[in-house]
């Protein structure tokens, strides 16, 4: 048994030193990439045109009924959502 532990720590010992001289010693630095180029999306003027103006709330026509209409839809599902779910739960529940 000696033998045998004996010989695994020796070729263990052989193999670190072996990974130790072939190792390459690292280098430290900074890398960049390039710039990434869009291929069909992000630079085509011609067609992707919809974005320049997309923002210019103050020139959306009927502003206050839109915004005030989205308002409100906003807060009523996220009222309605929830209240539904409680009740279809005690619902599930009672009916048991």
């Amino acid at each position: 048994m000696a033998t045998a532990l004996n010989r695994g720590l020796r070729s263990g010992i052989r193999l670190i030193a072996a990974g130790a001289e072939a190792s390459k010693p690292a280098s430290r630095g900074f890398h960049a990439t390039g710039v990434k180029r869009m291929g069909g999306h992000g630079h085509d003027e011609p067609y992707y045109l919809h974005a320049k103006h997309m923002y210019n709330l103050h020139r959306m026509k009927y502003q206050g009924l839109k915004v005030s209409l989205s308002v409100i839809a906003a807060v009523g599902i996220g009222i309605g959502v929830p209240v539904y779910a409680v009740v279809f739960q005690q619902k599930k529940t009672a009916s048991g």
